[in-house]
């Protein structure tokens, strides 16, 4: 067993998954590859017997069946979901969870109804400052037992792209993904998106559950408030050159033109540039940066001709964004081993 990887914790590898890196070639992740996360068990839902709640601090509460959600006005859009642990692996000491490294993301096509549109037929009353989103699947975390719950404030929904997705790339949720119905928040961390929704509480107080209060929170020490995780951090990959050693996945690289390619995204400042290193982080060079054809929030493509030469060399790439920020070489550690946006290593050896 590798040093400072629990059983448990790879109980939870074997039961959640990321996106091979190669698959960033692709601009909509095929299904069975994007990434998942599921912190308890996926629920065993009837679709003919499911029904959704609308209710707390509105006018009209709801409860509505799938067929019901699905009549109402339908978007489409393509948004790149990233957990808030990618990259936890990675960083020291050690932060014992879900051990990502790299390939917590992807990008899916979302269909379903937009959260505004739903929270204005049910009428939000005066002095409700928070929207909470529960999902089917139960479980104990803390000490204590829950549905998983997350919240968000109400100017963000009414603002926000927020959807009520039933279908993704075309074709109903998988039951991984949430079927029937899940949330799917663009711009925002992966846990944001409670998947097997059952219930829409608007409140008049902020939500203080688990997953709010004490999971997904950026503190230096177990003791302190910390700050709640909410947008996807500026961040670049690469797909991994050349061909990889079976154990290490250390990489091949034949001498000569070597073409880099990779996505870029933000859930903050869009993405304005990417640059390329061959030595570690030492140089950099301009990457092209692909268009933004799949909308606002979803990658953005990006190529580099590298002229590699024989010998030992650090690949990496960062993303700077429009307001001036840039991937940090390093990114400082936090307790959860969350937002780690640090630029991503490759080490290749190129033959001649």
């Amino acid at each position: 067993m590798p040093d400072g990887i629990s059983l448990e914790e790879l109980q939870l590898a074997a039961r959640n998954h990321g996106m091979p890196l190669e698959a960033l070639r692709f601009d909509v992740t095929p299904v069975g590859l994007h990434y998942l996360l599921t912190h308890y068990d996926i629920p065993d839902v009837d679709a003919e017997a499911w029904r959704l709640e609308v209710d707390g601090l509105v006018e009209r509460p709801l409860t509505l069946s799938l067929d019901d959600v699905r009549a109402r006005p339908a978007v489409e859009a393509a948004v790149t979901m990233e957990c808030a642990g990618n990259g936890r692996a990675t960083i020291e000491p050690h932060v014992v969870s879900q051990p990502w490294l790299l390939e917590a993301v992807g990008t899916a096509r979302w269909r379903g109804t937009p959260v505004a549109g739903m929270l204005e037929e049910a009428g939000v009353r005066e002095g409700a400052v928070e929207v909470l989103f529960t999902g089917l699947d139960r479980g104990v975390e803390g000490g204590e037992e829950q549905d998983y719950a997350r919240s968000l404030p109400l100017e963000e929904v009414h603002a926000g792209d927020a959807i009520l997705a039933y279908e993704v790339n075309g074709m109903p949720l998988p039951p991984q993904h949430g079927f029937p119905l899940r949330l799917v928040v663009p711009g925002w961390y992966g846990m944001t998106s409670v998947k097997w929704l059952g219930r829409i509480t608007v409140l008049d107080v902020p939500f203080g559950g688990y997953q709010q209060s004490h999971s997904y929170r950026l503190r230096q020490h177990e003791d302190e408030e910390g700050v709640s995780l909410s947008r996807i951090q500026l961040r670049s990959l690469m797909i991994p050159p050349g061909i990889p050693e079976f154990l290490t996945r250390s990489r091949v690289v034949q001498a000569g033109t070597c073409r880099l390619e990779g996505r870029a995204w933000s859930g903050g400042a869009e993405v304005a540039s990417v640059e390329v290193s061959s030595d570690g982080g030492v140089t950099w060079a301009l990457a092209e940066l692909g268009d933004d054809a799949l909308g606002r929030w979803a990658w953005r493509s990006w190529s580099f001709a590298w002229e590699a030469t024989p010998g030992e060399h650090q690949l990496c790439s960062r993303a700077i964004a429009f307001d001036g920020s840039a991937q940090p070489l390093d990114a400082p550690w936090n307790v959860g081993g969350y937002a780690n946006n640090a630029v991503q290593r490759i080490p290749v050896t190129v033959t001649g």
